[in-house]
């Protein structure tokens, strides 16, 4: 997922002054603790996907210093409200922060493509749960996040055609309407969508780009109507994606309405409320954590959150994933922001359903990652299977 606005000038010159010379952290003795960094939208109109991560942030790192360890590690928050004019800011205090050796995060795209100067600047290692932008890890593209960034999740040329095979399913002479919010994630999630549809020979009868966030979405609702689409794919996130779906229904829309990971969160339900949500289709890589974690790690989650059940939350399972990259590498000696990029990129890792997995070079899952389907029944959003 990502998130992209107008980036304010001079971010660039800021790193590049702040990093005359490269940030490493060395130490004469073993340390005793460390620090992770958890970085995502804690507030803002994208924060309940940041809180959402936070939750299997907290549980991995209970489950971690519960072992009594011999490095103690603390985890810092820091709120990047999903924005790309706010995000490089908050990356550069993080890389400045000689005590952190590593950052969970973030969960959108924009933002962390944004964070990349000051990271490869203070050589910060970064595994983000969600950032599923391709060009994030594509070796072909300039603004590249190698060496230091990875993620757990499966990017969105995986997605891209899940989407396009899910929403239109079962649909009889499928006539789509597509709709992005002009983000990183939303047009990269459109272009990779787009030709799985022509492929399968769906018929594209319209599509238009809305900046989000936007208060009024009737326009675009009658436009919808007036194509007479029968599925329409909104690529974006939850907060418009309900207000979207809203003013289709007030407009008369009666087809399917389609969106990817940015909708896969409760927040969506609220935005367009319980009956206009209904029906809704969602493909994401996230895997509702819990299935998929074990009952004593499930136990864990509460301790750790003091909430009874995960169900609702989204990405909390690769955010555990991707806070125990970091938990595994500190346990096997790994207390240097060296080290830790050494052990990420190199060494092998145990997902929650007892998995193995590595990176590749450019720092996707080398095993590949699920892409999930859901609907939304009765005001939450179901897991049904693989998109």
């Amino acid at each position: 997922m990502n998130l992209t606005t107008k980036r304010t000038l001079g971010v660039a010159a800021a790193v590049a002054l702040a990093f005359g010379s490269v940030v490493a952290t060395t130490a004469q003795a073993a340390p005793k603790s460390a620090t992770i960094a958890f970085l995502s939208p804690l507030t803002g109109s994208e924060a309940g996907l940041g809180q959402d991560e936070l939750l299997g942030a907290k549980t991995a790192l209970y489950e971690y210093n519960q072992t009594n360890p011999a490095v103690k590690v603390s985890l810092l928050t820091a709120d990047d409200q999903a924005d790309a004019s706010v995000s490089p800011g908050v990356a550069l205090g993080l890389a400045q922060n000689a005590s952190v050796i590593g950052v969970v995060g973030s969960c959108c795209s924009g933002a962390t493509k944004a964070d990349f100067p000051a990271f490869k600047a203070g050589r910060l290692t970064v595994v983000s749960p969600s950032a599923t932008n391709a060009t994030l890890t594509d070796p072909k593209s300039s603004t590249n996040g190698f060496p230091f960034f990875h993620r757990v999740a499966a990017t969105d040329a995986f997605q891209g055609p899940a989407l396009a095979r899910y929403a239109n399913k079962g649909v009889t002479a499928p006539k789509d309407y597509l709709i992005d919010d002009a983000s990183t994630y939303g047009a990269g999630l459109k272009a990779l969508t787009s030709p799985s549809l022509k492929s399968a020979g769906v018929t594209v009868v319209g599509s238009d780009t809305v900046i989000a966030p936007a208060s009024d979405y009737s326009a675009t609702a009658s436009k919808v109507v007036a194509s007479k689409a029968n599925v329409v794919i909104y690529f974006g996130y939850y907060s418009d994606a309900g207000k979207l779906k809203k003013a289709l229904d007030l407009a008369g829309y009666k087809g399917a309405f389609a969106s990817g990971d940015g909708t896969d969160d409760d927040g969506y339900i609220t935005s367009a409320g319980a009956t206009d949500a209904e029906g809704t289709l969602i493909t994401s890589q996230s895997v509702p954590f819990e299935l998929a974690a074990p009952a004593a790690v499930l136990k864990d989650f509460t301790a750790a959150t003091g909430l009874a059940s995960p169900a609702g939350h989204a990405y909390v399972t690769q955010a555990y994933n991707a806070t125990n990259v970091f938990l595994s590498c500190i346990k096997s000696g790994a207390v240097s922001r060296a080290a830790i990029q050494n052990c990420v990129a190199t060494a092998s890792f145990t997902d929650v359903t007892g998995s193995k997995f590595n990176f590749t070079r450019y720092g996707d899952i080398a095993q590949g990652a699920p892409v999930g389907a859901y609907l939304v029944k009765g005001g939450k959003i179901i897991p049904v299977g693989n998109a």
